[in-house]
């Protein structure tokens, strides 16, 4: 009997979340359990829809957030198990007139590059490229921003090492088990995202999020589920709904370079609880509260281009998908440190969002060598801190205020790939353009 990860959508009704977690009965008058469904008594239900975020802050902004009106009452999500030849059944058994209840907890990887091709340029090009020199002089270095890095863990004592003098909050950070320590991870790819994004934001808090810690059966080192990027983001949202006073940061950036590789790690097409394709899905519901709670939202395009795809790209290649494809983030695209587009990065549309990439930025350049001294930072993993570093940087000088329409994070996105190289005009190789921070000084025109 194989079993079958899933994501269940439970009441807001404090007793149904807490006979779920505890895996007992719910009370009587409760939706029950579906039969055959085994909950996961070590994973806290996660509160996905934040009701102040849906009434006030969504309405105010106009931000497209399609996902948080089909969830009702049921804002949160429990994680269990069902055996696999059941999945018809208890989805027919928990389909309610609002929609399905059962989703897909699929498999998600890091993003790391194909190829061997040497680096191009190195970390003080893409500074130069940036302009960071004189974002630093305008104040523009990511002071009082929270920049969360979603990914493998952080290793403080190897930045350190590379002379950076990061600071991370540990209270903010979150961990998938206690073996991962925040700011404590082994070397890999979450220090080469946490490098990246330093490159302009030096003054940025680092929040720790270490989703993708090997806890797929069959998945890499870079693997992990989306029920735990699921509990990374309720994390992020409770933070962000905190009063200014109760919290170390006006702002919050958060960078993800990570994405789901085959249609076979997620349920079979056509089904309501996919994760591909679904805006209905539970993360793609909580992208949509964290945005409208006031976080600019970053992902990598994917490494499924169109020269040189990862080699587990499903073939065909589709196009931009998951929560990548997002209306609410920002998707980055790969370009080398001459403006090149590299063979690797993701090829728009989007499936969730139409114009993805929105952007792109600077990749396979020698940065962190977190993989190895001469190795690049590369892939859509490293464009997206690379740029997550520069929204932090604009940040800094214009905060997240929910009382200013103006800085939203819809409108924060606007402005950089109005901004960007090539006049603005999307094409599914670069999006928007190239990211150009030239214009920053007059950004206060716009936020």
């Amino acid at each position: 009997m194989a079993m079958l990860r899933v994501l269940l959508s439970v009441s807001d009704t404090p007793a149904v979340v807490q006979s779920a977690a505890m895996a007992i009965a719910p009370p009587a008058g409760a939706h029950p359990l579906p039969a055959g469904f085994v909950p996961d008594a070590s994973f806290a239900p996660v509160p996905i829809v934040h009701q102040a975020v849906r009434q006030t802050m969504a309405m105010a902004f106009g931000i497209a957030a399609p996902a948080m009106n089909t969830v009702g009452p049921r804002a949160y999500v429990i994680r269990g198990t069902i055996d696999e030849n059941d999945l018809d059944r208890v989805t027919q058994a928990t389909m309610t007139a609002e929609g399905p209840r059962l989703f897909a907890d699929a498999r998600i990887e890091a993003m790391p590059t194909c190829g061997g091709d040497p680096p191009l340029g190195g970390a003080l090009d893409v500074r130069r490229l940036l302009g960071a020199g004189r974002l630093v002089q305008q104040k523009m270095d990511g002071a009082d921003v929270a920049l969360a890095i979603v990914d493998t863990g952080i290793n403080l004592d190897f930045l350190q090492s590379k002379g950076l003098q990061p600071s991370l909050d540990t209270h903010a950070s979150w961990t998938s088990g206690p073996a991962v320590v925040p700011g404590q991870a082994v070397l890999g790819h979450g220090s080469m995202c946490a490098y990246d994004a330093w490159l302009s934001a030096p003054n940025a808090l680092l929040l720790d999020h270490a989703v993708l810690t090997n806890v797929s059966p069959g998945g890499s080192a870079m693997s992990g589920l989306l029920s735990n990027a699921i509990a990374s983001y309720g994390k992020l949202l409770q933070l962000m709904m905190l009063s200014p006073d109760e919290r170390h940061f006006h702002s919050m950036v958060v960078s993800n370079s990570w994405g789901m590789f085959s249609g076979s790690w997620d349920f079979p097409v056509g089904h309501p609880g996919r994760y591909g394709d679904n805006r209905a899905h539970p993360f793609n519901t909580i992208v949509s509260s964290l945005a409208a709670a006031g976080a600019d939202i970053l992902f990598a395009a994917g490494n499924c281009g169109p020269v040189c795809p990862d080699g587990r790209c499903e073939q065909p290649v589709p196009p931009i998908f998951l929560a990548n494809s997002h209306d609410d983030v920002m998707c980055v695209a790969g370009v080398d440190t001459a403006g090149a587009v590299v063979g690797y990065s993701s090829r728009g549309p989007g499936v969730l969002g139409n114009n993805k990439p929105d952007i792109a930025c600077y990749t396979h350049f020698l940065g962190s060598e977190a993989f190895g001294r001469g190795t690049p930072d590369s892939g859509t993993s490293a464009a997206c801190p690379v740029l997550a570093g520069v929204v932090a940087a604009l940040r800094s000088v214009y905060p997240f205020d929910p009382a200013r329409p103006s800085r939203s994070p819809a409108n924060v996105r606007r402005f950089l790939t109005g901004s960007a190289t090539g006049g603005g005009v999307w094409n599914p190789d670069v999006g928007h353009g190239i990211v150009d921070t030239s214009g920053f000084p007059r950004a206060g025109a716009i936020l």
